[in-house]
């Protein structure tokens, strides 16, 4: 049994609430959050819970009195899950795809509005099980979110992104220049969520090796111009 692309998406998502409330989550709580039936939610856990991913215990029901349920917790396995180390080699053609793929999206949501845009990559990025296609995906977001802004705050933080004295201190610069006018507009619910996800965007950029760092200041540059 393998970690899936779905699997993923739901493990990324019961860590999400896990992180927000600190709190054991109940399969139902995570049906309703990713828009699934509470039966499909626990079947997809008890398949997780196998790979070790994540462990169950039993809370009292304060609803019905002497009832317990069951409730899931993420592992240190799955905390380790974008902080494993490098050790794969960078595969040039799948990046390319992805890099084809984030584009694409990019072009497809031009007239999408902004809060069902930044969802949409929301959807795609809890996909993502390799920490480079996280990233790339990431400034993806962002650049969806700088491009429904566009004007003068695109052509500005543009001009910041090339002057940078480097590619990394480039891509930090775009990352905490967008967030700084994102977290003013988004709604509590989405800003909290990018913020969350931009954390570990961060995390993930120092942890990439050099020549990843540079593909993705690549592949950030030549977003721009599309």
């Amino acid at each position: 049994m393998a970690l899936t692309k779905r699997r993923l998406q739901f493990l990324h998502k019961l860590m999400d609430l896990y992180q927000k409330t600190n709190l054991p989550i109940h399969y139902e709580a995570l049906a309703k959050s990713i828009g699934v039936s509470k039966w499909t939610a626990y079947d997809m856990l008890k398949e997780i819970e196998k790979l070790g991913f994540i462990s169950r215990s039993y809370e009292v029901n304060s609803k019905e009195t002497g009832r317990s349920q069951v409730v899931f917790i993420p592992t240190s396995k799955a905390s380790e899950l974008f902080n494993q180390p490098r050790s794969e080699a960078f595969d040039l053609t799948d990046w390319n795809k992805t890099v084809a793929n984030i584009s694409k999206l990019l072009k497809d949501l031009k007239n999408t509005g902004l809060n069902e845009a930044l969802r949409k990559m929301i959807d795609e990025i809890v996909k993502m099980n390799t920490r480079i296609h996280f990233c790339a995906y990431m400034i993806g977001l962002l650049l969806v979110y700088l491009k429904k802004l566009g004007g003068k705050t695109e052509s500005l933080i543009h001009h910041i992104v090339r002057k940078a004295p480097s590619k990394e201190s480039g891509m930090t610069m775009f990352i905490g220049t967008v967030m700084g006018t994102a977290i003013q507009t988004l709604n509590e619910d989405l800003g909290h969520e990018i913020t969350e996800l931009v954390s570990k965007l961060l995390k993930s950029i120092s942890d990439l090796s050099r020549e990843e760092k540079d593909m993705l200041a690549d592949f950030l540059e030549r977003s721009f111009a599309t």
